[in-house]
């Protein structure tokens, strides 16, 4: 059995597709950032840096063989167009949110035994559900048995309250469960990071050792065998953030900052709910998404997160690396599908194909 990835991002779908015993043998990411994270983390998948419309039948072809074994064709479709952060762009007009049609394009072609979509939960209301029933519909006509939920990330050992949408589909209509809450006690924030370097506001150096803690069950797991730590960058933000974030307590918000602070807000009844947020120690995070730009606050201490606290919280081994600048790097994590929450829809997948 083998995989190929399509909107492959930085690699979090492969990496959980690797983790279940799958390989994934080729790739498919148009931005070049991302592309080069991909790359450096997964040396022996073919990746294509293209624009999945451009890519001609012959090209498509060409990323696999089906000398390997069954085909998993997946892929996260760009989701900002589905997102309930983005009200003005969940509808039919947002040229984003047809890219389901390039996928359909490419089951043709290749005619994969399972196919898997990944999305934000909201692709299950964009326009009425119109979004979801369309794939779901396509695929069955192809003579798909299609299976599809909602799956939250912290029931499979992911330190974060992140719900994916997964569409699960099938040509030989072998039996198909999607996988089960595998934990009850979530994996909180202090299990995740509290090993983590103690870094300042703006910190620069990628590569520090260890605190001396004792690390989590969680954490030893992310550190394997890794002596340092990477990608410990951190935003810098200017005094007057960092002045709010001192008034802001676990689980806390914008609201506990003294309104004198947030002069320069000209309606601050607009604030969303996650902007300013100090994530708790005790609880697994809330949704990362934009970290940097909602201001998302270390738990003890006054600045936002590290890239590698939030590849933690996402379920990121230590070894993987990201590259490009602090910003590319960030939306990299921030975009990506949680490793271990994909590597449970892919073990179910592999379970199906072997009974």
């Amino acid at each position: 059995m083998y995989a190929i990835d399509i909107f492959a991002g930085a690699g979090g779908m492969s990496l959980g597709s690797v983790l279940s015993g799958i390989p994934v043998a080729a790739a498919v990411e148009l931005d070049g950032h991302s592309a080069r994270t991909y790359a450096a983390n997964h040396p022996t998948t073919n990746l294509m840096t293209k624009d999945v419309k451009s890519l001609t039948p012959k090209a498509i072809r060409s990323l696999g063989s089906r000398d390997q074994g069954p085909l998993v064709l997946f892929g996260g479709l760009p989701c900002q167009g589905f997102s309930y952060s983005n009200p003005r762009h969940r509808n039919k007009n947002n040229d984003s949110n047809w890219l389901f049609k390039e996928f359909i394009r490419i089951v043709d072609i290749l005619k994969p035994e399972w196919a898997v979509i990944e999305n934000v939960r909201g692709i299950g209301d964009t326009a009425k559900g119109y979004f979801l029933k369309t794939i779901v519909a396509e695929l069955e006509r192809r003579s798909y048995g299609v299976s599809h939920a909602p799956l939250n990330a912290s029931h499979f050992g992911v330190p974060q309250n992140r719900t994916r949408y997964f569409i699960v589909a099938n040509r030989t209509k072998r039996p198909f469960k999607m996988p089960k809450r595998s934990s009850n006690a979530p994996t909180t924030v202090r299990n995740a990071i509290h090993d983590l370097p103690r870094l300042d506001n703006g910190n620069t150096q990628g590569e520090l050792p260890y605190r001396n803690h004792r690390p989590s069950k969680y954490a030893k797991t992310m550190r394997s065998n890794e002596k340092m730590c990477k990608n410990n960058l951190v935003t810098r933000n200017g005094p007057l953030v960092i002045e709010r974030y001192k008034y802001i307590p676990q689980g806390g918000n914008w609201t506990s900052i003294p309104s004198q602070l947030l002069s320069n807000y000209e309606d601050t009844s607009r604030c969303h709910t996650g902007i300013y947020h100090r994530l708790s120690y005790d609880r697994p995070a809330v949704v990362l998404g934009n970290y940097r730009k909602n201001m998302l606050v270390h738990p003890q201490q006054d600045r936002g997160l590290s890239v590698r606290e939030a590849a933690r919280l996402q379920s990121f081994p230590d070894s993987y690396e990201f590259f490009g600048s602090i910003g590319f790097q960030q939306q990299q994590v921030a975009n990506a599908v949680p490793p271990l929450l994909a590597k449970a829809v892919f073990t179910s997948i592999l379970e199906a194909e072997n009974d």
